[in-house]
């Protein structure tokens, strides 16, 4: 017979998914229950979370499907012994961006994975000279003696991202003071409107896709200015542009038109001007 709470977990994910039209899934294998719970309340006005297992997920995301195409795909993106589904009404890079900045800094502990590359910069400690060094070392940072403290003599990357932080390196981490984890909701996918939306499509570095857009635009610009193609934004340019290249032929060439006629006057007389003062003329 199959428990209550598994029969109301399953209709859970249906009802809500029925009532909240974006679906994200999350992973809280390493998210503090205090944290979670904090989290939680901050955010309960705007998204709901509810935590399970994977199978039990599955059904109800497999009966959601009848009613939203693709949703089940979410299924496959389920990682982690903490999978949790949560509903929200924000779009899926607001909702994501929205999460990123809740998220607080927190040491590394033995056993986690490096999020990101992690580099220890260059400057003094508050270490004084003994072991520490050889431990430094070990773990690929370079040190050295300066003013009768342990100094690291150059930014070190100790860890790549995906890379497992072992014991030593997290300790060391810690007494440096440096935090490279983050602690809060991790997203791992999104679910709108029949597409499923990775966190590597979610992370986008807003100020960089403006410079992308603005660099794109210049280059597109240049190409149809070099290229003669008129445009809303060429064809007044462009105009001016052989206007002036016109001008500059009728001038050079004597040409008579109605542009030039006071500039070609004007350069005749100086030419005329220039003959009189050679020959000395009165």
């Amino acid at each position: 017979m199959t428990a209550d709470w598994k029969l109301k977990l399953v209709k859970d994910v249906e009802h809500l998914s029925k009532e909240f039209p974006v679906v994200a899934v999350l992973n809280m294998e390493s998210l503090p229950l205090a944290q979670l719970q904090s989290m939680r309340s901050k955010l309960r006005a705007s998204v709901k979370i509810i935590g399970g297992r994977k199978n039990i997920f599955s059904i109800g995301l497999k009966n959601a499907a009848k009613h939203h195409p693709n949703i089940d795909l979410l299924i496959e993106k389920m990682e982690g012994i903490m999978p949790a589904l949560l509903f929200a009404k924000d779009n899926p890079f607001t909702l994501y961006k929205k999460l990123e900045k809740s998220k607080t800094d927190a040491p590394a502990k033995a056993g986690q994975k490096a999020p990101k590359d992690i580099i220890v910069p260059a400057g003094p400690t508050g270490f004084a000279p003994g072991p520490v060094i050889g431990e430094l070392s070990s773990v690929g940072i370079k040190a050295g003696i300066d003013a009768g403290k342990v100094s690291i003599k150059a930014d070190s990357l100790v860890a790549k991202e995906g890379d497992v932080i072992t014991p030593l390196l997290a300790g060391i981490l810690t007494r440096l003071n440096i935090k490279p984890m983050q602690i809060g909701l991790n997203i791992v996918a999104i679910y709108e409107n029949g597409s499923i939306y990775e966190k590597s499509v979610l992370s986008v570095d807003e100020k960089q896709f403006i410079q992308n857009i603005t660099q794109a635009s210049t280059w597109a610009f240049n190409l149809a200015m070099d290229a003669g193609i008129m445009t809303s934004e060429t064809t007044e340019l462009m105009i001016q542009k052989a206007f002036r290249e016109a001008k500059a032929v009728a001038l050079s060439q004597n040409i008579m038109a109605d542009a030039v006629i006071p500039e070609l006057l004007a350069k005749a007389e100086r030419e005329v001007m220039a003959v009189k003062s050679e020959a000395n003329l009165e």
